[in-house]
């Protein structure tokens, strides 16, 4: 099992992710169960009430769901460079701008979370078979030093960070 990153192996600003994997879990299995998880939560929602953020000036269902996809693409960059040894600065994204380019609302929710779910199985082939020395690899994104345990972790809790916040927030999911 992978164990926790330290506060030295990512930017502070990532420790709230990370923070959200539950302690003692294998991170791997968490990564696993998502999708899946994300599917259920979704099920009953409709295109049309996905295209409704919850309140004026938030995201809506689908918005939210094409920014994690877009995310665990860039985290997931971010991580197989830094476990190749590539030491080449990665730059940060301002995930804003990412959902402002383009229209999410044009996709059915249900091909947004199929992205996910394909996505995420792809980089759990990649990421999985990672030897202990690969995991241990630091290198630079965002201007702060990451490790690949680190982006692991983070990959996981930003999916946490948003099911809760369409629990929450959206009221999705029951």
């Amino acid at each position: 099992m992978i164990q926790r990153p330290q506060p030295d192996e990512h930017a502070a600003y990532y420790g709230g992710y990370i923070q959200r994997v539950p302690a003692g879990q294998d991170v791997f299995a968490v990564l696993t169960a998502q999708p899946a998880e994300l599917r259920a939560l979704l099920q009953t929602v409709t295109d049309a009430q996905a295209n409704v953020p919850h309140k004026a000036g938030e995201w809506s269902v689908k918005e939210v769901i094409g920014h994690i996809n877009d995310t665990e693409r860039i985290f997931a960059y971010r991580t197989l460079c830094i476990a190749r040894g590539d030491q080449t600065p990665l730059p940060g994204f301002e995930q804003d701008d990412y959902v402002r380019a383009t229209d999410f609302s044009r996709r059915s929710l249900s091909d947004l979370v199929e992205e996910f779910a394909l996505q995420r199985q792809a980089n759990l082939l990649c990421f999985k078979p990672l030897t202990a020395a690969e995991i241990d690899r630091r290198g630079t994104a965002s201007g702060n030093p990451f490790s690949v345990r680190a982006l692991l972790f983070a990959m996981a809790g930003h999916v946490i960070h948003h099911v809760e916040s369409l629990k929450v927030d959206y009221k999705v999911g029951g």
